[in-house]
């Protein structure tokens, strides 16, 4: 079992002093650790069309990038390029084990799992990200180089490709097997390998205000929200007419603000941040399961959750029965919302989890659909 080790910080600790603040190294985050999959895995991953996959090198100098699907390396060389696996969480189970170890964050700040593989000297450039992330290395030595947060110039060295300017440390650091660098927003960073590795990066990212209000425009136009129009019963005469007074703007902020309230915002977040941004492993139809199929196979078999599947629920409306499930919102009947939480907290449902509803033909219909949706699964023998 994977098992992470902040060295003499409790998660607590690291959430006050580090999270958002500023960079960590942690030496032996994880002993023993293990690369969650082989290179070969991972390129035949990069093979699939259904997989976010990059290429990034330099030829005569110049950065390159190209996205996959891939089928040949053999033209790159032993030296100076990398693959890059975007959501390993989506297709590979094992993943769940290294996000579990960073679950005192909550998952609706999670992104994903990306691994790379690189050559000797390979890397991607440097660069600075907009979300957390826990480098977590894997086997081989990678050096890393973290500048400080500041005013730094970014260009485009390739058009899939957005560098920055050359920085001055405040970490130089060779991260070997089981070592962990976390970085917040912001930091411009740069990562060498030094001989043949893997590093697995857990991710974590919010979406800017830009981002979350056009979506909630869109919202509110494709449900038919907020079509009211401002009543002015009250109004007093304008001797003035082209001016907008304090009044008029109070009624104007006051029919925006009307509209989002808990609910709504509640309900729109729940969809927005439950919708997935890659490819989920999901069959083309239903599996055809029945509920008394659900019913005996759960007493030998313990359903997962499949990788890469969002699920979440907000303390403001959980006792009503509602939560959200890939970027749709899901009603059980208050009786079952005690359910809800096992659902979302837990990766894995055994029998003595769920038991307590299982005598609920609302429940095991609603798991029975989820089931043959490919939201849950039975774990194989």
């Amino acid at each position: 079992m994977m098992q992470l080790e902040l060295g003499e910080l409790t998660p607590e600790q690291f959430l006050k002093e580090y999270w958002q603040k500023k960079p960590l190294v942690i030496r032996k985050g994880f002993s023993n650790f293990r690369d969650l999959l082989s290179p070969e895995e991972m390129a035949g991953l990069a093979c699939d069309e259904m997989v976010e996959s990059r290429r990034i090198y330099k030829e005569q100098g110049e950065w390159q990038a190209e996205f996959g699907p891939f089928d040949s390396y053999e033209h790159l060389g032993e030296s100076g390029w990398t693959l890059v696996v975007q959501a390993l969480n989506n297709w590979l189970p094992g993943a769940e084990q290294l996000i579990q170890c960073f679950d005192f964050i909550p998952r609706w700040r999670f992104d994903d799992v990306m691994v790379s593989y690189a050559t000797p000297g390979g890397g991607v450039g440097p660069h600075i990200d907009l979300y957390d992330v826990f480098i977590c290395q894997g086997s081989g030595r990678r050096r890393w180089r973290v500048g400080d947060r500041g005013e730094h110039r970014e260009f485009a060295a390739h058009p899939a490709l957005l560098h920055t300017e050359a920085f001055e440390p405040i970490i130089d650091v060779e991260l070997l097997p089981g070592d962990i660098l976390y970085l917040p927003p912001g930091y411009p960073h740069d990562g060498v390998t030094l001989e043949e590795s893997m590093s697995f990066s857990v991710g974590y990212r919010t979406a800017s205000a830009k981002d979350m209000v056009s979506a909630l425009a869109d919202h509110l136009i494709d449900n038919e929200l907020g079509c009211e129009q401002i009543e002015d019963p009250d109004r007093v005469i304008s001797l003035q007419s082209g001016r907008v007074d304090e009044s008029d703007l109070a009624r104007i902020k006051a029919q925006l603000l009307a509209k989002l309230d808990d609910r709504l915002i509640s309900e729109f977040s729940g969809r927005y941040l439950t919708a997935s941004k890659c490819e989920l492993d999901l069959p083309e139809q239903s599996l055809g399961f029945q509920s008394t199929d659900i019913l005996e196979m759960l007493k030998a078999q313990t359903l997962i959750r499949l990788g890469g599947l969002r699920v979440l629920y907000f303390d403001a409306s959980v006792k009503q029965g509602l939560f959200y499930i890939n970027g749709e919102e899901y009603q059980l009947s208050s009786a079952l919302s005690d359910a809800i939480p096992f659902l979302c907290d837990q990766q894995q449902l055994s029998y003595s989890c769920i038991a307590p509803w299982l005598d609920s033909r609302e429940f095991i219909e609603q798991l029975t659909l989820w089931v043959n949706a490919g939201f849950w699964y039975f774990e194989e023998d």
